[in-house]
């Protein structure tokens, strides 16, 4: 059979969201690295040829005439003060990757609740088809035999009738059954990724909390959604910083060495004289200028585009702060939700047990009064119904808890792949 946990393995291996969730992660990684390097010096070169000419109307000029001028040149900055801007950058950036690593936690366990739930409505569904066979099969029995005993005269029309009736409607329960064995089945292969084929009854539900006081606090710490928000929060703080940075000096050490120069042609032509057969004897020349020097930028005026940054990164982070209060909120709606549902379908469960043994008693009375004329062939059906509905409402029951009791664990926060038994079931330390 195929397990549970090679389910979620292959889930969490060809899921395209968390491969999206993935790349997200290395972008963030990527922008601390970029942010990181603004503390560090830049160096550029830049060089240039060409011709020029040079005419003037001074009493003594050496170089004048047309030649050949290279010029190259060397800077490096090194910033020293940035208003904080630089620091801020940084700051966001772990933030981000922070954000992204919750974000992709989220994804994780999304997936794996994903996969659990679409497993366990195959196994219900599947089930619930074998029980409305079976319940076809026995209504098809009880349509012959009221046909047979209505030919000996024991019951009349009408009860040939209810049975038939009866038999007619458990055939479109069991076709609507099998429908919804499909989709499920559907969603299986979407989720999944491959062909639910003879699926495992999935494992025993991890331990849950004792009581839901617990439960609350686990996943007020450590949800990954709510994590998210705070990262994101912490991100938006770092971006004011950044905004009041652009109204703040700067200050940067800037070192330039530059050099310009003919190369060596004793005879260059002179292409912009008014004789162009003309040449004109240019002497080389070279000039060196290294320099270094403390360079300051001061804003004045800025429009209030400067300003109004900061206003709007003010606006992100109130923004950012009601966020994490609503996912806070949602969180704690999830867990009361899950953790009476769960407890709701443990009852069910119960109770569906106790009804199916006493549904069996009564059925198999029933039958045995039915043949001595004690019962009507409406009691008996009856008692039929009454005895598949107890065994559809525990498969129902079992299903809703499996799936409550990891709806809760994911609403803590904890339904990850470590927990789940991925690795151990792959081998992996």
């Amino acid at each position: 059979g195929f397990p549970l946990q090679d389910a979620m393995m292959a889930a969490e291996a060809t899921n395209p969201q968390l491969d999206v969730q993935r790349k997200q992660l290395e972008i963030s990684e990527e922008q601390l690295t970029s942010a990181r390097g603004a503390r560090l010096p830049t160096v550029e070169f830049t060089g240039s040829y060409g011709p020029e000419t040079v005419q003037t109307n001074r009493a003594i000029v050496l170089d004048q005439g047309g030649r050949q001028i290279a010029t190259t040149q060397l800077q490096a900055v090194q910033p020293l003060y940035a208003g904080g801007r630089i620091n801020a950058g940084i700051r966001e950036a772990r933030a981000g990757i922070g954000s992204s690593n919750a974000q992709l936690d989220v994804a994780t366990q999304d997936t794996l609740l994903n996969t659990i739930t679409a497993y366990v409505n195959v196994i219900q569904d599947r089930e619930a088809v074998k029980i409305q066979e079976s319940s076809v099969n026995l209504l098809s029995e009880q349509a012959r035999a009221a046909r047979d005993r209505f030919d000996v005269g024991e019951i009349t029309r009408t009860d040939v009738a209810l049975a038939e009736a009866r038999f007619q409607g458990a055939k479109a329960s069991l076709a609507a059954a099998e429908a919804q064995a499909e989709a499920s089945e559907a969603t299986y292969r979407v989720v999944v990724g491959s062909e639910p084929a003879d699926l495992q009854p999935p494992p025993p539900i991890s331990e849950l909390p004792g009581t839901f006081e617990e439960a609350l606090e686990i996943a007020l710490e450590q949800s990954p959604d709510i994590l998210a928000a705070e990262f994101s929060e912490r991100a938006a703080e770092q971006r004011i910083t950044t905004a009041r940075s652009r109204l703040r000096p700067e200050l940067n050490l800037v070192a330039t060495a530059a050099f310009r120069g003919t190369l060596n042609q004793p005879d260059a032509p002179n292409f912009f004289g008014p004789d162009p057969t003309e040449f004109v004897s240019v002497p080389d020349f070279l000039d060196r200028n290294v320099s270094a020097f403390a360079q300051a930028r001061i804003p004045l005026y800025q429009g209030g585009v400067a300003r109004s940054q900061v206003r709007s990164a003010k606006l992100e982070k109130a923004q950012a702060q009601l966020n994490v209060e609503s996912q806070r909120r949602q969180i704690i709606s999830q867990v009361s939700q899950f953790w009476y549902a769960y407890k709701a379908a443990i009852i069910g469960i119960e109770a569906s047990e106790r009804q199916i043994v006493a549904t069996e008693i009564a059925f198999e009375g029933g039958q045995e009064e039915l043949a001595v004329g004690i019962r009507t062939t409406l009691d008996v059906l009856d008692q039929e119904q009454d005895l598949l509905e107890a065994r559809l409402a525990l498969v129902q029951a079992e299903r809703d808890a499996y799936v409550a009791a990891h709806q809760l664990l994911r609403a803590m926060g904890v339904l990850t792949p470590d927990r789940m038994g991925l690795y151990a079931a792959s081998g992996v330390n």
